[in-house]
């Protein structure tokens, strides 16, 4: 029988606006944020619903804002009658998905991101630090082009999105010169990422040591939904597991293809993204082009994700 997975959407989703029709929509959602503002001392509803835009792409406000979008829009389907089989979410998405799967309180979540927001922005000085997307570069000649790149730098692989994109991550210096040197060797293209830090590579050990003394002091319950990780791309169903996952993801890369090939092994045919944007849609449909994908962040989406699960 086929199956569902929901999958929760990380950095580079957010937009201003989004959430503010789920919240005017539904009184599920809106006690979501009202409980994300209380928690956090601020408003970060209105950052979500009014911007500035400038001030939604600080990381630690980009990662509470994101949560909470995500989690209000998990609310309405869960309300709606949707029972997924399997969670996953990218990089910050994890937290999502496993407030979704019942390991971890929503209050929890947020107080978590928001200083792992602030933790991975202060793990690298301004300017020093940058991330690009290499589309169609050619795989097997990665390690060789990021080990020319470094030059004493750290340049890795960050995010292994679908078979056509990686991203990359470290030192600006070195990420650059990766960049030329897989347009050399056969890249369609090279785009340096409008991003904060260099997230998912080994600059970000001092955010992961800052951080896990927050993780060890928060409980995680035993999911309620299984869950594939960022960190090992494998279903895990423990609190252990979820709070080591947590800890392990934030230097280490985003192993997303694999974790949606380990759904497909799974017998997950159906993809759900919730929370705002549609770039998760977009990288399971160029890695399991005959995939059901479809998404839920606005209302309107409600009518055709109803008529394709026959809720």
């Amino acid at each position: 029988m086929s199956k569902i997975a929901c999958l929760f959407p990380g950095q580079g989703s957010q937009q201003v606006g989004m959430g503010k029709q789920l919240a005017e929509a539904y009184p599920e959602a809106r006690a979501v944020f009202e409980q994300a503002d209380g928690v956090l001392g601020f408003p970060l509803s209105q950052l979500c619903f009014q911007g500035p835009e400038d001030q939604l792409r600080l990381t630690e406000n980009t990662q509470p804002a994101i949560l909470t979008v995500s989690v209000a829009a998990w609310v309405v389907l869960k309300q709606k009658g949707l029972k997924p089989d399997f969670v996953a979410g990218h990089s910050l998405g994890e937290y999502s998905a496993l407030v979704a799967a019942g390991s971890l309180d929503f209050a929890d979540a947020i107080r978590l991101v928001h200083k792992r927001g602030r933790y991975m922005q202060e793990a690298v000085p301004p300017g020093q630090g940058a991330m690009a997307a290499l589309i169609r570069c050619p795989l097997d000649r990665l390690p060789d082009i990021l080990a020319e790149a470094a030059q004493g730098e750290v340049v890795t692989a960050a995010n292994w999105n679908s078979p056509e994109q990686v991203v990359i991550s470290g030192h600006l210096g070195a990420v650059e010169r990766a960049m030329r040197l897989a347009l050399a060797a056969g890249a369609k293209r090279a785009v340096l990422l409008p991003v904060s830090a260099p997230f998912h590579c080994p600059l970000m050990a001092p955010a992961q040591e800052r951080l896990k003394p927050h993780l060890d002091a928060v409980s995680f319950r035993d999911l309620e939904i299984p869950l594939v990780n960022n960190w090992q791309a494998r279903v895990i169903r423990s609190a252990d597991e979820a709070r080591e996952g947590l800890y392990q993801q934030i230097p280490h890369p985003v192993r997303w293809e694999e974790s949606i090939r380990c759904l497909a092994q799974q017998g997950v045919t159906t993809f759900v993204e919730v929370g705002p944007g549609t770039v998760l849609s977009g990288l399971v449909r160029k890695t399991l082009p005959q995939a059901t994908v479809c998404n839920f962040g606005e209302p309107g989406d409600w009518n055709k994700l109803a008529a394709t699960l026959g809720l």
